[in-house]
């Protein structure tokens, strides 16, 4: 069994144009592609087995209407889980496609230190699915910045993957430029929540330039993983000083609360 990454709804996007699509199949020739999810060959680039598939677990509606936890319950439309009354983020809200365990596990890692950022338009496809209500128009989207030295050893930046590859299906403006990272920060692996918090604080700012453009305007800011939330939420700090009048974030995956944090 194969499952196929791509929704309906934007299939023509990705299938491309007459020659990319034989482009892809002579490449599927002499690389034959392979589960996004493990070493298992598919039929076609951007799929999962059957194994694979199953053992994702998309978060989906209901969920707490700020940071998008799933409920065991439904208690209404727009009901907020207690840790959003009891501690309210900087960001509006927060939306995810799957809990990040196993399968997911392999697909963020892979993309992420794997060197695959070809996986970035399959994920994408997800997190527009599961981020219609944040994603809208005239939003501008962000991707969480690396600082210099990380993207110069990584040799990409996974948000700003994630980003473009959204931003290419949506047409919305993609701003990388709005916040940047001003100072090396510790690896995040192994860091509890507080000591994330601490290690993110005041890493991030808008450009002077850019200031302009962040007042009163509507942020989209993009990552892979949403761990603790240390890092948008340092990056919404930022974008929130300098005048922004909403701000969501999007991710691909989410650890789910009470899991040791132990790899990302």
């Amino acid at each position: 069994m194969m499952v196929n990454l791509v929704p309906h709804s934007i299939s023509g996007f990705v299938s491309g144009t007459g020659a990319e699509r034989l482009a892809r199949a002579m490449i599927d020739l002499v690389i034959p592609p392979t589960c996004l999810g493990c070493d298992v060959a598919v039929g076609q680039a951007g799929a999962l087995c059957g194994s694979c598939w199953s053992g994702l677990r998309f978060i989906e509606r209901p969920y707490c209407a700020v940071f998008g936890t799933p409920f065991a319950y439904d208690p209404g439309d727009g009901t907020r889980s207690l840790q959003a009354i009891a501690q309210p983020p900087d960001f509006d809200r927060s939306r995810c496609v799957v809990l990040y365990d196993d399968v997911a596990r392999k697909i963020v890692r892979s993309f992420k230190f794997g060197d695959r950022p070809e996986l970035a338009p399959w994920m994408a496809n997800w997190m527009l699915r599961a981020g219609g209500d944040v994603l809208l128009p005239g939003a501008l989207v962000v991707p969480v910045p690396l600082h210099r030295n990380r993207l110069l050893k990584r040799r990409y930046n996974q948000s700003a993957e994630l980003a473009r590859s959204l931003t290419r299906i949506t047409q919305q403006a993609y701003r990388p430029d709005l916040l940047q990272r001003i100072r090396p920060t510790r690896q995040q692996v192994g860091l509890g929540a507080n000591q994330r918090a601490r290690n993110v604080r005041g890493a991030f700012r808008v450009p002077t330039p850019e200031q302009i453009h962040v007042k009163s305007s509507h942020i989209v800011l993009i990552d892979d993983v949403y761990t603790t939330g240390a890092t948008l939420q340092a990056c919404a700090r930022a974008l929130r000083r300098k005048g922004a009048a909403k701000i969501d974030c999007l991710t691909f995956a989410r650890v789910a609360n009470g899991v040791a944090i132990t790899d990302l």
